[in-house]
């Protein structure tokens, strides 16, 4: 397999026809720089040029990913956050339709972009420890939307996006957000099933099944994205949302 890559905060493993990418900025929770989503595109790159049956994203340390870092949010512009929010959405497109086997293992905060990573993947892992919140509506932005629904139902992403609250791990293999619920000690076990479950079949005939089970539209999903973006006070609307939310953690 041909799957050279380096990078700081991204790591790519490649055993047999398994890779593995893991977000490797635990120090902030995985959060997801302009710069960290761009390694992440390289590695899902190089992994797919090694044609491998399955690719898995992972976190070091606690959390998967708890979505986008906005420490540098006062020195960015309205224009600055909406191209992250476009580079995200191209990477979860190539994800989702991915012509191989994707899976994401779900431990600590999965939030934000982070959650929607986790949906774009076919397996969905839930680590006991794991909880899930899609925030973007509140600052009313529309990133992952039809992903959502295609997975659990419109009616179900629905619900969730327009309530924000924090699903469970018990809650989101209910409503079908996680498709696999494990400890982190049969982690191990539970992946190689599903590395025999995807070189079952060959390369071409996941990518046809893909084909014929995933509704297509992109260039809809950006415009929309786009369209939420663009609305005036994007960068305001962010800062609000945070400091509510810290608010209400500190009166927990």
């Amino acid at each position: 397999m041909n799957a050279r890559f380096e990078s700081s905060q991204v790591d790519l493993v490649v055993e047999n026809s398994c890779a593995r990418i893991s977000l490797n900025r635990p120090q902030v929770g995985n959060a997801l720089s302009p710069s960290m989503v761009d390694d992440l595109d390289r590695a899902f790159d190089s992994a797919v040029k090694g044609s491998p049956r399955l690719i898995v994203f992972a976190g070091v340390g606690k959390h998967l990913c708890t979505g986008f870092d906005l420490s540098d949010i006062d020195s960015c512009s309205d224009g600055d956050l909406l191209l992250r929010f476009v580079r995200i959405e191209h990477l979860l497109q190539k994800i989702y339709h991915s012509p191989f086997v994707t899976a994401a293992i779900g431990s600590g905060r999965v939030y934000g972009a982070g959650a929607d990573l986790f949906a774009a993947c076919d397996r969905r892992v839930g680590l006991s420890n794991a909880s899930f919140a899609f925030p973007g509506s509140g600052f009313g932005l529309i990133l992952g939307t039809r992903r959502l629904a295609a997975r659990i139902g419109n009616d179900a992403a629905r619900r969730i996006l327009l309530e924000g609250g924090e699903l469970s791990v018990e809650k989101a293999a209910t409503v079908g957000l996680v498709t696999d619920r494990c400890d982190s000690a049969d982690l191990p076990e539970l992946l190689a099933r599903i590395s025999v479950a995807a070189a079952r079949l060959e390369a071409t005939t996941v990518k046809a099944l893909h084909a014929r089970t995933i509704s297509r539209d992109d260039d809809a999903d950006l415009a929309a994205l786009v369209n939420s973006a663009s609305d005036p006070g994007l960068k305001e609307r962010i800062i609000a949302y945070r400091q509510k939310a810290i608010s209400a953690r500190a009166s927990k």
